[in-house]
C-alpha cells in the first residue's frame, strides 16, 4: 500500500542529533516506561516532518555496526539552521525463548538511557508525513495505539494553533494498557487534555479490561462502540484516516472495520478506496 510504511533497510545519508532532552511521560507507578526525548540536528540535509520516521542506528551486536529500529516524529520544528524533533520510545524487554531470560530491547533501552548532550545516528525520513489536508472541513480520524499517538500529539496542535481551529470532525481513539499509559492523556501529561474543550474535537481512550493479565487492548471495542461517527467519517468528503503504532493493530482495526462496514468485503473495498485517494495514511512499528 503506498501510504503504509514498515520499518525495512536501505538507510539513505546518514545524520546526527544531539539529544537536547529526556523526559518520562508515563507515571513513575506505571509499569511502562515510555520517555519523550527531543533532539537537535544542525544537517540542513534533515528534512524533518511530523508522522515520518526517523531510522536510529542504535549500537549493534553480534559484530553488526548498526540494530536500526523506526521511529515516529511526534514533533519538530524545521528552521534554516537545521531542525529540532521529538520522537517517543517505550522501553522494552522481551523474553528468551529457550533460556527464560529477560533482556532489554536493544534500541529502546539505548535510547532511554541516553542523557542529554549525547549523539545519535539517524537516516531519514521514511514514509508519508501526516500533514492536515488543505480543507479545514475535513473530517480527521486518528487511531492509535502505546507510541503511536506521538505523531497524532503534534498534528492536533498543528490544526488548531497553527491553522487557527478546524471545522471539521476530529476524532482520536487510542489504546492502552491503563489510564495511566494513555500518553499526552494521563493526570502527569495532559497535552492533549487541552483540546478537550475544541467543540470539534472528541478522543476515546481504549484500555484493557484486565490490566494485571496482559489482556488485550478493546481498541476495536472502543471503534465499534462509536460506528456510526467512524463509518460517517470514512464516507465523508475530503476526510484522512490516521493509522499509528504496532503492524498487530491493524488486525484489531480490521476485525472492527469488518463489523461496521457490514462485511469483510465491505470493508476492504471501503479501505482500498481511502489508500488509493491518499486518504488513508499509516505509520506502523
Amino acid at each position: 500500500m503506498k501510504n503504509a510504511i514498515t520499518d525495512g533497510s536501505g538507510d539513505s545519508m546518514i545524520f546526527t542529533a544531539t539529544l537536547l532532552s529526556s523526559k518520562r511521560i508515563t507515571p513513575e507507578s506505571s509499569r511502562e516506561e515510555v520517555r519523550q526525548l527531543v533532539f537537535r540536528t544542525d544537517n540542513l540535509y534533515f528534512d524533518s516532518k511530523v508522522g515520518t520516521c526517523i531510522r536510529v542506528l542504535a549500537p549493534g551486536q553480534y559484530g553488526n555496526t548498526y540494530h536500526p529500529r523506526l521511529y515516529s516524529i511526534a514533533d519538530s520544528d524545521q528552521t534554516g539552521e537545521g531542525a529540532q524533533f521529538e520522537i517517543c520510545v517505550c522501553r522494552c524487554f522481551y523474553v528468551d525463548e529457550a533460556s527464560g531470560e529477560e533482556y532489554g530491547g536493544v534500541a529502546s533501552n539505548y535510547l532511554c538511557d541516553l542523557k542529554p548532550g549525547s549523539t545519535i545516528k539517524f537516516s531519514g525520513p521514511v514514509g508519508y508525513p501526516f500533514l492536515a489536508p488543505e480543507n479545514p472541513n475535513a473530517d480527521l480520524l486518528m487511531i492509535g495505539m502505546g507510541t503511536g499517538i506521538a505523531p497524532f500529539r503534534g498534528l492536533i496542535r498543528m490544526i488548531y494553533q497553527q491553522h487557527g481551529g478546524w471545522k471539521g470532525k476530529v476524532r482520536l481513539f487510542h489504546g492502552a494498557r491503563t489510564g495511566l499509559e494513555s500518553l499526552y492523556m494521563n493526570e502527569a501529561n495532559n497535552d492533549i487534555g487541552n483540546y478537550i474543550d475544541q467543540p470539534t474535537f472528541k478522543a476515546f481512550q481504549a484500555v484493557s479490561p484486565r490490566p494485571a493479565f496482559n489482556a488485550p487492548i478493546a481498541l476495536d471495542r472502543a471503534l465499534e462502540q462509536n460506528a456510526a461517527e467512524v463509518w460517517e467519517i470514512m464516507n465523508s468528503a475530503d476526510s484522512r484516516v490516521y493509522v499509528a503504532g504496532m503492524k498487530q493493530m491493524l488486525d484489531m482495526i480490521a476485525r472492527a472495520m469488518e463489523n461496521i462496514a457490514g462485511s469483510a468485503d465491505a470493508w476492504a473495498a471501503k479501505r482500498k478506496e481511502l489508500a488509493d485517494a491518499g486518504r488513508w495514511l499509516e505509520v506502523l512499528y
